[in-house]
């Protein structure tokens, strides 16, 4: 069973979800920085990229969101070439020009310097269903029992989606795994919800300009009742009276079996102090993660994919060295299926668990780790272990993770995670001196520099600047700069 903290203050939203003591996902919204997928807009086509097959859109944002001919649909189908076997969609400078109007939606937020991902075919999610309106197809989750059961659910859907409908285009519905029990007064209601909200969009589609906003998704706490309850939820407990209010509301409209585990927390501590929840984060934001048998990990995410280094540490608890590698990695596939989820890693994730000599250890290390995997409600794919005994898997990413959405390169390194040493930017400012030497004649050649770096020059380095100051046949002068940082300087012609 799990339990749903929510931290609730004017500028910002926190919901842990916490399994057996231990935090097992975090999300963060922030009321400036409120996430954009699921929202609609009215969109322009801005430039179209026949070599990329896509197009640039502008959707009202400082960046162009991008649409792939792939996320192209035109009255709910994706046009495909008639001449081959059909596998090819029509090029999309067929399809879309510039200057072109579109209704578009949001499907991956701007993540780093790429801009918002985008389809035409339009989604909105209600409490039991999920509403294609520009499709015709009755999908079933694939969580939902037997085929027989899927039928009988489809032949249902079928049926309600056609009531009242005069021209036979119903939309498309997709079931949602909490729709397996529903009645249909309750699949009703959803029906007519999803068709409400799709009129208010495209009425005001027609009459707003591009780049207008048509529909944005819910709150991260209404999202709570709706994406992250389920029936292994025991409690859903919230610290604002006044989201307690919309919640329960909002709930007892849409999803009354969630808004019974909802509570309201009057306690004195802090919700998130509960779980001691803010160290948590602050752990997840660490490149590594001590195991409790004394291994760790190193978890280092780059703009291409994220790698995962599993490394024994101090383990030795086993009676061999082969079951201590065993241990540590069966341990280490919880830790780091835990740590994909808390931290929101997504894209192309590598995990290099400790080489294992024994078929066998490899196979119940993996099966461990697809174990823990299953867990995910973000979509999971996992490779076997490759010939460098490395395992792939991808992990959907449609927002931030943790560590790019609470923080920001260091202006230091300038995110390299390093910085040259001082002797290094000695020579550099050496250098750099010499060179201008050659292209300008000043009376003097001023250095400032971070003190660490002057310091290393007016001791260590002294003989070398006093040498190039005679070759040059300028003096060269020294200032500290307190705030300067090592790699920082400035050399001034006096």
């Amino acid at each position: 069973m799990e339990d749903i903290l929510i931290n609730w203050t004017p500028q910002e939203t926190r919901v842990a979800v916490v399994e057996n003591g231990a935090v097992q996902e975090l999300h963060i919204e922030r009321t400036l920085e409120r996430g954009l997928v699921g929202n609609v807009y009215l969109g322009k086509v801005a430039r179209v990229l026949p070599g990329m097959q896509s197009a640039f859109i502008d959707i009202g944002l400082e960046r162009a969101a991008f649409l792939h001919v792939a996320d192209l649909h035109l009255n709910g189908v994706t046009p495909r070439n008639h001449h081959g076997d059909g596998s090819h969609p029509v090029p999309i400078e067929r399809q879309v020009y510039e200057g072109q109007a579109l209704t578009v939606q949001v499907i991956k937020d701007p993540i780093g310097t790429k801009g918002a991902r985008l389809s035409t075919q339009i989604s909105i999610a209600g409490r039991l269903l999920v509403h294609l309106p520009q499709d015709n197809h009755i999908g079933i989750s694939q969580k939902i029992g037997s085929p027989e059961a899927r039928d009988a659910l489809r032949s249902r859907m079928q049926t309600l989606a056609s009531v009242g409908v005069q021209d036979g285009n119903t939309g498309g519905f997709i079931l949602r795994t909490n729709a397996e029990e529903a009645s249909d007064e309750e699949l009703s209601a959803d029906i007519g919800y999803l068709r409400k909200t799709w009129g208010m969009i495209r009425d005001k589609s027609l009459r707003e300009p591009p780049g207008t906003l048509l529909f944005q998704d819910l709150s991260l706490v209404e999202r709570v009742l709706r994406d992250l309850a389920s029936e292994r939820t025991n409690s859903i407990r919230i610290d604002s009276k006044l989201q307690y209010d919309v919640l329960r509301g909002f709930g007892e409209a849409y999803m009354p079996a969630a808004t019974a585990k909802l509570d309201l927390y009057r306690g004195e501590r802090p919700i998130f102090d509960l779980h001691n929840i803010d160290a948590e984060v602050a752990r997840a934001l660490a490149r590594r993660v001590d195991l409790k048998s004394g291994g760790y990990l190193i978890i280092d995410q780059t703009e291409a994919m994220t790698t995962i280094d599993v490394n024994t540490g101090g383990y030795v608890g086993a009676r061999n060295f082969d079951d201590t590698i065993f241990k540590t990695n069966l341990e280490a596939a919880g830790a780091i299926a835990r740590q994909l989820r808390l931290r929101n890693l997504g894209g192309i994730i590598i995990v290099d668990f400790i080489d294992m000599t024994r078929e066998e250890h490899k196979t119940s290390v993996l099966q461990e780790f697809r174990k823990q995997l299953s867990r995910d409600r973000t979509k999971v794919t996992v490779g076997g272990f490759t010939q460098l005994g490395l395992v792939e898997l991808t992990r959907k990413r449609t927002r931030e993770s943790l560590s790019r959405m609470l923080c920001e390169p260091c202006p230091t390194c300038e995110a390299r995670g390093q910085v040259k040493t001082a002797r290094s930017i000695c020579y550099e400012i050496m250098r750099e001196i010499l060179r201008e030497s050659r292209q300008f004649n000043p009376k003097e050649f001023r250095v400032v520099a971070a003190a660490n770096v002057v310091e290393m020059l007016l001791d260590e380095e002294s003989q070398h600047l006093a040498g190039l100051s005679d070759f040059i046949g300028k003096p060269i002068s020294l200032t500290a700069e307190p705030t300067n940082q090592t790699e920082h300087y400035d050399i001034v012609l006096m």
